[in-house]
């Protein structure tokens, strides 16, 4: 058991954690995930299996109720009953998503984290790569149902919320 190779999903729908410096226009988009470029392929993971697939790339401030069914049904069909899920979002509605998917199917039986970042994951200052790790590691070894992982805390969906003036999310009771 200690040298199972454990399987891991990793669905990305872009935020902020995936945004692109376009010098062109001078300014941050969406495009394709680059998670698996910039993060992933630099761990040393020999017990982990982890598989990227891009559902949407979407700022999360342009996310609605479809887009929100949309993951939801993205989550159910790659739920395999034993492989933990984890979802990069954009921070600014991750609250709405994570609980939307609690809400509509509280039988998840799975461990699906979600996390993003504050700055995008180029920036030499971003938290993207710390939360991505730490929700690696929560996915692993959570029970099932629906969490948040970020700057170092782990949330239970729906107990959270994104504090702005601190530029990080805090529990709520």
């Amino acid at each position: 058991m200690a040298n199972e190779i454990v399987s891991l999903l990793v669905l990305a729908t872009g935020g902020t954690i995936e945004k692109i410096y376009d010098e062109f226009e001078g300014s941050l988009h969406n495009r394709e995930t680059i998670v698996k470029n910039k993060i992933l392929q630099k761990l040393r993971l020999p017990y982990t299996d982890i598989t990227v697939k891009q559902i949407m790339s979407k700022d999360s401030l342009m996310m609605d109720d479809a887009d929100r069914l949309f993951i939801l049904s993205s989550l159910k069909a790659h739920e395999s009953g034993v492989q933990p899920i984890v979802v990069l979002h954009g921070t600014d509605t991750m609250d709405l998503t994570s609980k939307y998917c609690f809400d509509h199917y509280p039988s998840v039986s799975v461990p699906v984290v979600f996390t993003g970042a504050m700055k995008p994951l180029g920036f030499d200052d971003s938290d993207a790569a710390q939360n991505v790790i730490e929700a690696i590691f929560a996915a692993r070894i959570l029970s099932p149902g629906y969490y948040v992982t970020f700057h170092g805390k782990l949330f239970k969906v729906p107990n959270f919320r994104k504090n702005k003036e601190r530029a990080t999310f805090e529990e709520i009771q």
